[in-house]
């Protein structure tokens, strides 16, 4: 059975994925909310593989890995950067030449990966939040599942999701969760 590709992307009300400059800010209630927080650990024990953005990479790259033995940090957070550091990374990135992070490799050809990672041996493939890698698999028919966690905020500027000239597709609801913080996680199956 081929590996399922799927996304997971953070978006505000009005369809960003980031504010202006990159600010997340407007998300990290939701995201560190039990809820929330319990359900994407979850998604993530389902996976082995992550596809990134060389953006995202560097983004994760720079945070994650001194997590898993901060004091400070809640332990759900340490184990996230754990299975980070483990986790097969895939960089999609045509201006970087090496991924220096544990288990990290970086490709230039995105749909070749693709096929190759959804015939191969292993649990789901992810993208987290690389909207480009997002845009490029749902331009290219390749994404099976969506996870989206709506956060009730509009931005007004930033970082858009939507792409245009993208095919038409259809999904299917799968699950859909609400957050106290007002945040509706919605899973999406393609049909």
């Amino acid at each position: 059975m081929p590996r399922t590709i799927s996304a997971n992307v953070t978006l505000s009300l009005d369809g960003f994925a980031a504010g202006p400059g990159g600010d997340m800010s407007w998300l990290v209630e939701t995201a560190l909310h039990e809820q929330c927080a319990s359900g994407f650990a979850g998604y993530c024990r389902g996976v082995d593989t992550v596809l990134l953005g060389r953006t995202n990479y560097e983004g994760f790259h720079g945070f994650w890995p001194a997590v898993a033995d901060d004091p400070a940090a809640d332990a759900r957070s340490r184990a996230l950067s754990r299975w980070l550091d483990a986790v097969e990374k895939v960089v999609v990135s045509r201006t970087l030449d090496e991924a220096t992070w544990t288990n990290a490799r970086v490709v230039r050809d995105l749909e070749a990966t693709v096929a190759t990672l959804r015939a191969g041996d292993g649990q789901s493939v992810a993208v987290l939040s690389s909207v480009s890698v997002i845009q490029a698999l749902l331009a290219a028919d390749l994404l099976d599942e969506l996870r989206i966690t709506r956060v009730p905020a509009i931005l007004g500027e930033g970082l858009p999701f939507r792409a245009d000239g993208l095919p038409r597709s259809s999904w299917a609801l799968e699950s859909l969760q609400t957050i106290p913080t007002g945040a509706v996680v919605s899973v999406l199956r393609r049909r």
